[in-house]
């Protein structure tokens, strides 16, 4: 497993985080996690090299970190790096920062974390972080030695990153990052300030939430023809780890075969060649011309107060622009019932949260004429 040093510093991660995001869940429709899958996926990624375990304070609806507790804890503390996130917009006070804080490591069964993160950064929440003291909290913190390295995670465009890392010190940030996202998102531009600003890269969504594991027909066809050998997400972890700034690639592996293909990937570690990046490129193009909505499938736009599942009608439709599979899309369409898109009273809610910016409104109403046109 390739593993990479942390500045001028004894840590040295695995470059394959595994991301605690998408655990199996015991149930579909649910967030309780399958405990006895989820820890064979710990075991084996911990066998094999990963060492970089991230997780968050809401994630699986507040089990992650539970989890990550329970399965890390029969390992050496020292023997891996665990993250996981303060959640800003969760505190109503200062002292909330304080308590949340606690609560965390007792939820991890840790005394500190290796990695720590203001979680999901944007203008808003960086407001409250300062508003909250938080950052001075999260430092005193470090001071003491409850948390090792301090940064953030990112959701918003190039000036708000510049002003956040212009207003404090940080150890590391992370940002969205991938092929596609890497002009469409700006992630080309958010890298470059913190490279410029000597700040450590975590990259998540480096497979953009699944959507990379498979691209279309054709462009899949080409990257399996000029790489027979490897997987199409494959090139997707391969280009985020190839970027020289960045340290640690993230993936929510919620299953036995992912999990198995990126370890392969990351063991024989073989950056892209610029014959690798042509290629790409053109299988990108062919991509893009479907016109996808960039939904991730984070959630963050959830719940919606009229019951509009927003990730799963998106899901459906970049299928359908996918394959032009009208009967499955429409089959979709109508199992989606009171969830679908014709709920929508386009309140506004879901947007505040939505790292991707999308118009959703604007987009359930395009959704909702496409299906009405195909049912005509």
């Amino acid at each position: 497993m390739l593993k990479k040093q942390y500045k001028s510093t004894d840590t040295c991660p695995s470059v394959l985080g595994l991301g605690m995001m998408r655990l199996p869940k015991a149930r579909e429709g649910s967030e309780d996690i399958d405990r006895a899958k989820a820890q064979e996926i710990v075991d084996y990624a911990y066998s094999h090299g990963i060492n970089y375990f991230d997780t968050a304070y809401r994630y699986h609806a507040g089990d992650s970190e539970l989890f990550a507790g329970e399965a890390l804890k029969k390992y050496p503390r020292e023997s891996f790096y665990l993250a996981s996130k303060m959640p800003i917009w969760e505190a109503k006070t200062p002292a909330d920062v304080e308590r949340i804080f606690n609560d965390q490591l007792k939820r991890c069964q840790v005394e500190y974390f290796d990695f720590y993160l203001c979680h999901s950064q944007n203008k808003e929440n960086f407001k409250k972080i300062r508003e909250f003291g938080a950052y001075e909290f999260l430092s005193k913190m470090k001071e003491e030695g409850k948390i090792r390295y301090l940064g953030f995670s990112f959701h918003d465009t190039p000036d708000v990153l510049k002003e956040i890392v212009e207003t404090y010190s940080w150890d590391f940030a992370q940002i969205q990052l991938n092929y596609l996202d890497w002009e469409m998102q700006d992630a080309k531009a958010q890298y470059e300030i913190l490279t410029e600003h000597g700040i450590p890269v975590m990259v998540m969504e480096p497979v953009r939430g699944g959507a990379l594991a498979s691209l279309c027909e054709e462009s899949d066809r080409m990257l399996k023809e000029a790489r027979p050998e490897k997987s199409v997400a494959s090139w997707a972890i391969r280009y985020a780890a190839s970027l020289p700034n960045v340290q640690v690639v993230l993936s929510g592996m919620s299953n036995m075969e992912q999990l198995q293909d990126n370890i392969s990937t990351m063991t024989d570690f073989e950056p892209l060649s610029e014959r690798e990046r042509e290629v790409l490129e053109q299988a990108l193009d062919v991509y893009r011309r479907n016109h996808l909505i960039p939904c991730t499938g984070c959630r963050y736009c959830m719940d919606c107060p009229f019951g509009v599942d927003i990730p799963g009608v998106f899901k459906l439709y970049n299928q359908y622009k996918i394959s032009k599979y009208k009967e499955g899309f429409l089959r979709g369409y109508r199992e989606l019932g009171k969830a679908g898109p014709e709920s929508c009273r386009a309140c506004g809610a879901c947007m505040r949260h939505c790292p991707q910016k999308i118009q959703i409104p604007e987009r359930m109403k395009e959704i909702a004429a496409v299906a009405r046109e195909l049912e005509d």
